[in-house]
């Protein structure tokens, strides 16, 4: 008897604490709201991510060269796109257990595979650059020199994944996701009129004149909703927190929430910079430290504050979830231990990644006269190449009955997705166009 438990310990502990928790006896009702909140996690985490610190200023910058007019109801819009596409991620992880460009080495060639990885890995790195550039702006307000504020950075973002487990990183970076909320009170701050908000969704126009590069914020606005680096996030998140086959209605929901909050504070964003809305010159050209120092000066001391909080807070969890993008995707393709659960000298090569990507887009910011607009237009294009047959193959892969079994898309979702790619290759494409044929 006394072996037989201690088999059945054994076994407890090698599970992933994910599945430890919902195989916790719980009655009626309480078992089904103690498995959704044990779920919560890679989608919630990957699409509040989403709303990086260049994310931030894009749509902070939006708002005040057009108001709230025509992109508080497109940001809305795009819950349905994101969901589309970081559903079939989850699934296809949850069904295969295995990451993406694994499945795609095996399935589609080993062109594809570390074309796929190169891709992401060097687009992932100039992403890292941009969340430097936007923490360490908060810093520098407060009187800390460059080179401090990047190494101050880089410490707490690596000091993450010191921390022991999945499970207890996932809660932390929830915890982190949960502080964006700051972007709404700042929104409330600045006094936005709701009448000129429900406005926008009756008439969906840009108010006034200014009309000028109106097709490249929407654009933009709608390149925001999606990054490469989040289908890979979600769908090796979902095999390192141990979710199966069993748990993909569950983790619809957990996708849900993070695409229906993250467009919710997307729309607040854009609200804090409506408050700047004629009030400030040349605000296109404006990097995170101009936009703080405008707030400052439109509408007080502490709506700037908390907005540099936020954009603090923004590009520290997108540090983490790109740089584990690059770590969980390169390592599996490798055959390298990738687990979250492993120690550093358990996995060297997974957390090697990590951390030298991190130290890389540190160490960058520090050049002097970095082309900070150059980097945003060639990490755009390169997303844009990187997802149109990322998206291809997502959806064959999750179509393949052999592969997917009973959880493979229907043809009515089928239709669906390969519509909603359509229109999000149809704008990538728009997208290198114009940062090829203008770029600003």
């Amino acid at each position: 008897m006394n072996e037989e438990q201690s088999t059945v310990n054994a076994v407890a502990v090698t599970q992933p604490k994910f599945r430890q928790i919902i195989g916790e006896p719980k009655p009626g009702w309480r078992r089904l709201v103690w498995v959704f909140w044990a779920l919560l996690g890679p989608g919630l985490v990957a699409t509040l991510a989403n709303n990086d610190a260049g994310g931030v200023i894009s749509y902070a910058v939006t708002g005040a060269q057009f108001g709230v007019g025509l992109f508080i109801p497109l940001v809305i819009c795009l819950a349905p796109l994101a969901f589309t596409i970081q559903e079939m991620s989850m699934r296809l992880g949850a069904v295969t257990q295995e990451g993406f460009s694994k499945l795609a080495l095996r399935q589609y060639g080993r062109f594809w595979g570390y074309y796929l990885i190169t891709t992401l890995a060097f687009e992932n790195l100039l992403t890292l650059v941009t969340e430097f550039i936007g923490m360490t702006a908060g810093l520098i307000l407060l009187g800390l020199p460059l080179w401090l504020s990047a190494m101050s950075c880089l410490f707490l973002i690596v000091t993450f994944v010191l921390v022991t487990g999945y499970w207890t990183k996932e809660r932390v970076a929830l915890l982190v996701g949960a502080l964006n909320a700051v972007f709404l009170l700042v929104a409330a701050m600045t006094r936005p009129s709701m009448a000129e908000i429900r406005h926008a969704f009756a008439a969906w126009n840009v108010p006034g004149a200014n009309h000028d590069g109106v097709i490249w914020y929407v654009i933009a606005t709608v390149g925001n909703a999606i990054a490469p680096w989040m289908i890979f996030f979600q769908g090796s998140g979902t095999i390192d927190k141990g979710v199966t086959s069993g748990e993909v209605r569950l983790s619809r929901i957990d996708t849900a929430v993070g695409c229906i909050i993250q467009v919710i504070i997307a729309a607040g964003i854009i609200v804090c910079g409506a408050a700047l809305f004629g009030r400030v010159q040349d605000i296109s050209r404006a990097g995170p430290a101009d936009m703080v120092h405008a707030l400052d000066q439109v509408v007080g001391r502490w709506p700037a504050v908390l907005f540099g909080i936020g954009l603090f807070n923004a590009g520290f969890l997108a540090s983490i979830t790109v740089s584990l993008s690059s770590s969980w995707s390169i390592a599996e393709l490798f055959g390298w231990s990738k687990s979250l659960n492993d120690k550093l000298a358990e996995a060297p090569n997974f957390y090697a990644i990590y951390i030298g990507s991190l130290v890389l887009a540190a160490l960058a910011i520090l050049l002097p006269h970095l082309p900070l607009n150059l980097i945003a237009v060639t990490t755009q294009v390169l997303g844009g190449i990187l997802m149109i047959p990322l998206l291809i193959f997502m959806i064959l892969l999750t179509s393949d009955k052999a592969l997917m079994g009973e959880h493979r898309t229907t043809f009515a979702a089928g239709l669906w997705s390969w519509g909603m790619v359509a229109v999000l290759i149809g704008l990538t494409l728009a997208t290198v166009w114009n940062a090829l044929a203008h770029p600003r």
